[in-house]
């Protein structure tokens, strides 16, 4: 797992191009702090830096920038290819000699061999990469299947400039950093920036599964290598036709290959562990295949209903495992805040960007890498939007629509804070989480209808152009085109929208960033490509059960861990957000919601905002999220302004 930058200047006006791109490697020393180096061809007007966390092959043999065998590519490389011995035992008996024993040679070979398409259609991983072609002076940009691993990108000044964070490219000279009001419009929508765009108008990001090449000519051209409408087009060709019980069996089989070859490191490893269903069915995996006993972590929070550790206790006692469980204060999840904007880099407001960097930071205390569970709710209907979708698809959206404007209205007569009271009488285990925030979106599910429901199930501010001041276009979102004819079960198209747009964009963002702050390699089995193409070609029924989503998923969990153990409701990762915005966050809060610090920003209407923030402070409404939308733009620009206020414009 690494860092890596660039830039490429076609028409020869290059400078010092190498000097440039160290100082953009330099901002990623996080993501690779074991070396550092950059490779140029000042002529060709290309320079390629790279920051390495060595964990394949620590020997020189596995530095880069690399070079391929018959020097004609070089790469700079962020990943794992997990299926590369059996790739470079293919190579050897073509007769491809090998100096090292890195999964990056073996890349460059194959692509030497095969062509760059046919090698990317081979790998098993995890990757994003730039490929310089001496022959055909010609960049090319790479992102993996799933938009595991972050590639950004933009063309200024008529040079290319790309990175693993956009740290990177705002450490270009002259970078412009004129904020995009559309994106921010979509930002305050889903809590995150999400498709191609990026909280600068000039940057983009590779969408999953995307290549970017540059020629001499210097303009881009986009291409696709996969993309995940063929591969359910393909399953819908070639559906699953077995018994559940072979269904489990192939799954099962699936998954140990996925999270067996997911194994091999050359430094310690261990994985994640919240007691949930994926981290679980991962663990479990790990173990089996494993000769002494897994280090897993899980923290636990001194808030009682924000706390899962006695379930990843009681998970990593019955699967034996090595097992390292620190709690957290509230004072000490507080203390990760002010390093939020430096960590993502653009504003990101899951608030479960905060576990996720503190249990990242502990397991780095004893392992590089560490497998994680992200991905089974995308792939085998986890969430409850999906149980949701099923449920309304059979009785809400089955009654006339006048009747369900009324519900609606019976439902707005009482504020979220009530319903969420009203929700603590009820049993723990039939208590849903954010119930009054649930209500409210049901309420706008009852007035729209089907077509309206994923939206609003999604959404943080329904009408988030209302707040932001500059006129501006939201972007277009994953739901604003038709899936229908591809996917005509409303749970499926979730699904599939899920996977396309939240999650790139929210979990593996927030994963990546979490974890690669503290320099520590996280991996994600149940995202193998091989295990998304088969979730595809499984009926809904196999998933969806019994009000529950993700059944052939627990089903191969309860050949290792006893239903009783993981059979709770799903918890999340989260923290006490309301609680703290009116308590020990309330004066920082209140400074960002400012009339200078809007002033500075001059992005948002703050009456609208204000009227949020005084109404969550009184109790009447919960409002924490949509205030966490707004107060970690805030921070980010302040941030941004506090390190270069001589370049930055609003």
């Amino acid at each position: 797992m690494c860092g890596i930058a660039g830039l490429f200047v076609p028409d020869g006006r290059t400078g010092d191009i190498a000097r440039t791109a160290a100082a953009m490697g330099d901002t990623l020393a996080h993501r690779g702090p074991d070396d550092g180096d950059v490779w140029a061809d000042p002529q060709a007007g290309i320079a390629l830096a790279h920051r390495r966390l060595a964990v394949v092959d620590l020997s020189p043999a596995g530095r880069q920038p690399m070079h391929s065998g018959n020097g004609r590519y070089v790469i700079c490389y962020n990943g794992e290819v997990y299926n590369h011995a059996e790739m470079r035992a293919e190579l050897e008996a073509r007769g491809h000699r090998f100096r090292g024993q890195s999964d990056t040679e073996t890349m460059l070979a194959g692509i030497e061999a095969w062509g760059l398409y046919a090698t990317l259609s081979r790998l098993v991983g995890m990757f994003a990469f730039a490929l310089w072609d001496r022959e055909a002076r010609a960049l090319t940009l790479v992102r993996d299947r799933l938009g595991i691993k972050p590639l950004y990108w933009s063309l200024q000044g008529g040079q290319l400039i790309f990175g693993s964070e956009l740290k990177a490219l705002r450490a270009v000279p002259g970078f412009d950093d004129r904020r995009d009001p559309g994106a921010v419009l979509g930002y305050l929508r889903l809590n995150c920036i999400g498709g191609d765009r990026t909280i600068y108008a000039a940057a983009r990001k590779l969408l999953p599964g995307q290549v970017l090449t540059i020629g001499p000519g210097g303009a881009p051209e986009l291409s696709t290598f996969w993309r995940l409408a063929d591969v359910v087009a393909a399953a819908r060709a070639d559906p699953f036709q077995g018994s559940e019980a072979e269904a489990e069996t192939l799954l099962h089989d699936t998954l140990i290959d996925a999270v067996g070859c997911r194994m091999l490191a050359d430094v310690p490893l261990g994985a994640f562990l919240s007691g949930g269903i994926d981290s679980s069915t991962v663990v479990a995996l790990m173990q089996a295949q494993s000769p002494r006993p897994v280090k897993t972590f899980s923290i636990g929070f001194d808030s009682p209903g924000f706390n899962e550790a006695d379930h990843a206790r009681a998970v990593a006692a019955h699967l034996g495992t090595d097992h390292t469980e620190v709690t957290v204060t509230e004072a000490e999840a507080r203390d990760v805040i002010p390093l939020l904007p430096a960590i993502y880099d653009e504003p990101f407001a899951d608030s479960s960007q905060i576990p996720t960097y503190l249990v990242s930071k502990i397991a780095r205390a004893h392992v590089t890498v560490a497998l994680s569970g992200d991905g089974g709710d995308e792939l085998f209907a986890g969430y409850s939007r999906h149980v949701a979708a099923e449920r309304y698809a059979r009785t809400l959206f089955a009654q006339p629509k006048a009747l369900r404007r009324l519900e609606a209205g019976a439902i707005r007569m009482l504020p979220p804070a009530a319903w969420t009271a009203l929700a603590r009488a009820l049993p723990a285990s039939r208590r849903p989480a954010q119930a009054g925030l649930k209500a409210y979106k049901l309420a706008g599910v009852l007035e729209g209808g089907p077509e309206d429901l994923y939206r609003r199930l999604v959404s943080h501010w329904d009408d988030p152009g209302a707040i932001v001041r500059p006129e501006a276009v939201e972007p277009a979102a994953v739901w604003g085109q038709d899936w229908s004819g591809l996917l005509p079960d409303p749970v499926e198209r979730m699904q599939f929208m899920d996977t396309l747009g939240y999650l790139p964009d929210d979990i593996l963002t927030k994963v990546d960033r979490a974890s690669m702050a503290v320099a520590l390699e996280a991996r994600v089995p149940l995202l193998d490509h091989r295990v998304v193409a088969l979730s595809w070609r499984l009926p809904k029924a196999m998933k969806l059960g019994g009000g529950q989503g993700k059944a052939i998923l627990r089903r191969v969990l309860h050949r290792y861990v006893p239903r009783e153990l993981v059979g709770r409701p799903k918890m999340g990762f989260g923290v006490p957000l309301g609680a703290w915005l009116r308590g020990p966050l309330r004066d920082w809060a209140g400074d960002l919601l400012s009339d200078a610090a809007f002033a500075r920003s001059d992005i948002f209407a703050p009456e609208p905002i204000r009227q949020k923030w005084q109404e969550h402070l009184s109790g009447r409404r919960d409002w924490e999220y949509l205030l966490w939308d707004v107060l970690m733009y805030q921070a980010w620009d302040a941030a941004q302004r506090q390190a270069a206020p001589a370049r930055l414009s609003a």
